[in-house]
């Protein structure tokens, strides 16, 4: 089974996939957020396209581990997204996620910065990654 991972911010959307066995998951791509149905419309495409059949987003959490401003945000977007699809959904912690993505991008690409946009996707591979290893334990 496909597995598709959301990193949600205010700006841009990552996104990963994880290879159709659900073992590796990869950087996708980038939804630049237009709003409203725009949004959710890019991601039930990439469902439909891809054959997912599960979703796992981001929740960022503080370093004490409560629900700030943003984490609302996420969870009122999912809310949306949930009604225009069947494919279970299910929250990760991503505190840090964004930090790691940032570094192993650096580290993969010392010459050359990608940009915060590749850090998105990566995050979202990171969080998804985390949940696919629970997975298979």
């Amino acid at each position: 089974m496909r597995c598709l991972g959301l990193d949600i911010g205010d700006r841009r959307i990552g996104v990963a996939l994880s290879d159709p066995h659900g073992v590796l998951a990869s950087p996708f791509t980038i939804i630049d957020r237009r709003g409203g149905m725009a949004d959710i419309g890019a991601i039930i495409d990439i469902i439909s396209q891809h054959q997912v059949g599960q979703i796992v987003v981001g929740l960022p959490r503080s370093m004490d581990g409560s629900l700030g401003k943003q984490a609302e945000k996420v969870k009122a977007f999912v809310d949306k997204l949930c009604s225009h699809t069947r494919a279970p959904l299910e929250f990760r912690d991503e505190r840090l996620s964004t930090v790691l993505a940032k570094r192993l991008m650096r580290a993969g690409s010392a010459k050359k910065r990608r940009g915060k946009a590749r850090d998105d996707a990566a995050a979202a591979a990171i969080i998804l990654q985390g949940y696919l290893d629970e997975e298979h334990r």
